[in-house]
């Protein structure tokens, strides 16, 4: 069957976008070509640095005809109504009038012909291009038309025809579509004609573009390992850098380069971030696992010496970064962490948050608080808080602000503080996020943590939180990050008190107003998070909403062990039968009451029992009840959750042999208390209407 091929020839596309464009030009080609009415077999997106590519095939090569029938204004409507409809009606159109049960009206019969697809596609191309979405786009010249980079020719062939279509650039400018394309830049910028895509693509091939970035991926990294196994090294493995640099090339071509050891004497980490974040350059280790004074280049070209200059420019540029950075190193080695303290006045934190100086002493109280929960030494945890941010002013992380915090570490060190502290003032940015791993190092816990939590309580306070997709300050990620300290870490801590404790070392923090105002939502914003982040682990929402709804608990590694508690009951026999017959009670209490007008929170009168199943119940929910409140501990809980589970005889027992809605009013109402009380029992661990049936 025909395919259709689309390719978008332009300047360089950002390597970080494009696969989100390769992505939103099938999605809208698809969508489009569907809503047309056009059926077809498989969709694929490719992309280059320098173009995207779109190949659909099995469209038919023409839409079958059909009737429709559409209904006009009434006979007896406005002239202006009815003329407006029958203009908007195609040539040949048949036109009727038709008595309905509102009265009589116009109806039209029209008849379409089968459109060829070409046709289809000329009209729709333009769509799909107008509908890319870009980060940034820009015009150029005269045009209005937006575009990531000048787009400079559309290839567009159905069943190996050119599509005749354009695309409207500007005023008087349009770009046609055509058959031809260009090879790489340099190699083979000649244009050429293309029949199909498997010529398209085979003759690219020979122009030296290499069109599927999987095969410009998998090409990059077998060439980098050979030339490092060849030397008796490690290429480090760096997937979001292979990515980027599979952006950058159509052709690869991998080499690789040498670093003067003079410069290896630099931590490890100034090393790696000059050569990834400003030279795209991969690392490579020694048999040690050390960082070896090697580095690979993926150039986007061929040339006649093999690489040798491209390698020697490379080492060049390299050299002359490095440079900087062993003076930075240098120069921040002259003076102490503790002498950048104080200058930290001058940073501005936030503007109704103060300085970053205001910010550290903060931290320094809420860590001297936390650090016992956190199983870390006091005066160790408000030292590194008290250092953690002293690294902003230094020359290396003014010029590498990707080195905040690891900086500190090396100075940290150098200036004869504890390990731990320095390692604390290296981890308290961490987590950054899901990929990121976790401090387990008690100071490291706790500075991270305070971290997070003043910025949390500090933004929520000035009502600075996040709104909609807008989270300019990464409170979400920062509230995650708390959860997962805390989580992973297995800490007892109340997110209440936790909250009061930041706010108690604000200016503001004896206005209690202020922090009940904002205290009970941003709990709420915390638990939403670790809704979301259980919801990976495997654990449903709705049992954090049972508990939470509960209101007594507050301890998030509490909640997550009750979690797991009740996951595991509700998923025997047991519990999945008390939990159906918790909702069935539920469900009558309710009826009757809204039919009675009244409630039956009393509790049951004994006397009153007539049937032994009824006193058995109420024994058993005696026993349940006796612990009391929601806030339980986890020995606790976990009694509980064992005698519910034995209520699931009692309670199949009253609704096998009980009749609640009998005749004896008296008798009614008390058995309808003893049903409502099965449902207070329940949930006074646990609201058990916010869960949901079925396999957990």
């Amino acid at each position: 069957m025909p395919d259709l091929l689309l390719e978008l020839l332009s300047e360089e596309i950002p390597a970080r976008m494009q696969a989100r464009a390769a992505e939103d030009l099938m999605r809208l080609a698809c969508v489009g070509l569907k809503k047309a009415g056009l059926k077809f077999e498989s969709a694929e997106a490719f992309v280059t640095p320098r173009r995207l590519t779109l190949v659909v095939e099995g469209l038919p090569e023409k839409l079958a005809a059909k009737s429709e029938e559409r209904r006009g204004p009434r006979t007896d409507a406005p002239e202006k109504a009815v003329e407006g409809f029958k203009g908007s009606l195609p040539e040949g159109a048949k036109i009727e009038k038709r008595e309905t049960e509102k009265g009589e009206f116009y109806f039209a019969l029209v008849e379409q012909k089968g459109q060829a697809t070409i046709d289809v596609i000329a009209e729709k191309i333009p769509e799909f291009i107008r509908g890319l979405s870009w980060p940034k786009s820009m015009r150029w010249a005269d045009a209005k038309f937006n575009y990531v980079r000048p787009l400079q020719n559309v290839l567009c062939l159905f069943n190996e025809k050119i599509v005749h279509g354009e695309i409207h650039l500007g005023t008087d400018t349009f770009l046609k579509f055509s058959d031809c394309t260009l090879g790489h830049r340099f190699l083979s910028p000649k244009p050429f004609k293309v029949g199909n895509f498997a010529d398209y693509k085979a003759k690219l091939e020979k122009a030296h573009v290499v069109l599927d970035p999987g095969k410009r991926r998998t090409t990059i990294e077998a060439e980098a390992e050979k030339l490092a196994k060849k030397e008796g090294l490690e290429f480090k493995d760096d997937p979001g850098l292979l990515d980027e640099v599979t952006g950058l090339v159509e052709w690869p071509v991998v080499l690789m380069g040498g670093i003067d050891k003079a410069f290896m004497e630099l931590p490890p980490e100034v090393l790696t971030t000059v050569m990834r974040h400003h030279q795209k350059y991969f690392a490579l280790l020694d048999k040690k696992g050390e960082l070896a004074p090697r580095f690979i280049v993926v150039a986007n070209t061929e040339t006649t010496d093999k690489g040798k200059a491209i390698i020697a420019g490379n080492e060049r540029v390299l050299r002359a970064r490095l440079a900087d950075a062993k003076f930075f190193w240098d120069q921040d080695l002259k003076r102490t962490l503790e002498s950048r303290v104080d200058g930290l006045k001058d940073r501005v934190f936030h503007a109704k948050l103060g300085s970053v100086l205001d910010k550290v002493g903060r931290i320094v109280a809420l860590a001297g608080n936390l650090a016992e929960p956190c199983g870390a030494d006091a005066e160790d945890a408000k030292r590194a808080a008290r250092l953690a941010k002293a690294d902003l002013s230094t020359e290396m992380v003014g010029e590498f602000p990707e080195l905040q915090g690891v900086m500190g570490r090396y100075y940290a060190l150098q200036d004869g503080e504890k390990p731990e502290v320095a390692a604390a003032v290296a981890e308290h940015y961490s987590p950054l996020g899901p990929g990121d791993s976790c401090p387990s190092a008690p100071v490291s816990v706790t500075v991270a943590l305070v971290d997070k939590i003043d910025s949390l309580v500090g933004f929520w306070a000035v009502e600075e939180k996040p709104t909609g997709s807008k989270d300019p300050y990464a409170l979400r990620r920062a509230s995650l990050s708390v959860i997962r300290l805390i989580l992973e870490n297995e800490l007892t801590l109340a997110i209440r008190e936790v909250i009061e404790a930041a706010w108690n070392n604000f200016p503001d923090g004896n206005d209690r107003d202020r922090l009940h105002a904002f205290q009970e939502d941003l709990r709420f914003f915390i638990f939403d998070r670790l809704k979301v982040y259980l919801r990976d682990k495997g654990i449903p929402p709705d049992l954090i909403d049972a508990l939470f709804a509960s209101g007594g608990e507050d301890d998030l590694l509490r909640i997550v062990r009750k979690a797991d508690v009740l996951k595991t009951f509700l998923n025997t026999d047991n519990g999945a039968n008390l939990l159906i017959a918790y909702k069935r009670a539920n469900n009558i209490v309710e009826i009757e009451s809204k039919k009675d007008n009244q409630t039956y929170f009393e509790f049951p009168n004994e006397d009153q029992f007539q049937q032994d199943e009824e006193h058995v119940l109420l024994t058993m929910l005696n026993n349940i009840a006796r612990f009391g409140g929601t806030n339980h501990e986890m020995v606790e809980f976990e009694i509980i959750v064992q005698r519910l589970a034995a209520l699931r005889e009692p309670v199949d027992a009253l609704f096998d042999h009980v009749t609640v809605n009998c005749s004896d009013k008296a008798l009614r109402e008390n058995r309808l208390r003893l049903l409502n009380q099965i449902l207070a029992t329940m949930n006074s661990i646990a609201d058990f209407s916010q869960i949901e049936g079925g396999e957990r």
